[in-house]
């Protein structure tokens, strides 16, 4: 029998590790198999008592643990958007290192949510749907749309957000003028490929018109130091929201709390 792993790439937040534990549950009833949430790094600087008494999981002792049983079928199933250098360097020399002290064993890494050049068209009704709700909670109408991801320094991620935002324009229509920036990137030319800033799109914005509402459509799986009711997309909101006032920035739902992903998941295995 397979071992299924749901992994990300994990964070010090506890509501990401909750959040992850709550997807896999969903997915384990939907696939009617059990999967287990671990986090690459990161998670285990959470203290239990803020995860229901409940340590998070790693993957590298997991992995040691697991295949140190006799567990030799396991399918690692990735809660990332794009081809990381986490799934596509650190998980295979990971796998390597198991294999040199227990063993040989079977691990297959599922696609990743959005594999390209095929796509994800059903990412892109969830982000259109979160917008949608964040619209209508906010009683506006979406026409300035900022599609905002962590950033990356690697080309084959950032396409992943390029392909989404074409497709969320198109979804969109012409009316609604969409932009996209990140909220980390390298200095220097040479990433000028990862996109702006945050804060200096939202600040240009204003700038030009203080009066039309800023839609953010948020490209995370869950809350941690970017997303969530306390990260730095809050702060940046604030701050922005303080220097040109009457403006307006609304935040849409994060696609981990979409019921969209479960299908997208159980679809990769």
């Amino acid at each position: 029998m397979r071992s299924i792993l749901l992994v990300d790439n994990g964070s010090s937040r506890p509501d990401s590790t909750l959040n992850l534990r709550r997807i896999a549950e969903r997915l384990a009833e939907r696939v009617g198999e059990p999967v287990r949430p671990v986090s690459l790094l990161h998670a285990d600087r959470v203290p239990a008592e803020r995860l229901d008494g409940r340590p998070a999981e790693i993957l590298a002792p997991t992995l040691r643990r697991l295949v140190g049983a006799g567990v030799r079928d396991l399918r690692l199933l990735p809660l990332f958007f794009g081809p990381s250098r986490a799934l596509t360097r650190f998980v295979p020399e990971l796998a390597a290192e198991v294999t040199a002290e227990l063993g040989p064993f079977r691990l297959e890494i599922a696609p990743e949510l959005c594999p390209l050049p095929a796509g994800e068209p059903r990412l892109v009704e969830i982000l259109a749907d979160n917008l949608a709700a964040a619209a209508k909670r906010a009683a506006i109408e979406p026409r300035r749309v900022v599609l905002v991801d962590h950033g990356s320094p690697i080309p084959e991620v950032t396409a992943v957000r390029r392909r989404l935002a074409l497709g969320l324009a198109e979804r969109l229509g012409p009316d609604v003028r969409l932009e996209e920036a990140v909220m980390e990137r390298r200095p220097g030319p040479e990433y000028d490929f990862n996109g702006p800033l945050l804060e200096e799109v939202l600040s240009r914005l204003a700038e030009a018109d203080r009066a039309t509402p800023i839609l953010l459509s948020m490209l995370f799986l869950s809350a941690g130091r970017h997303a969530g009711p306390d990260g730095d997309i809050a702060q940046i909101r604030a701050r922005i929201e303080a220097r040109f006032p009457p403006l307006r920035i609304e935040v849409s739902p994060l696609v981990g709390s979409h019921p969209g992903l479960i299908e997208i998941l159980a679809s990769r295995l």
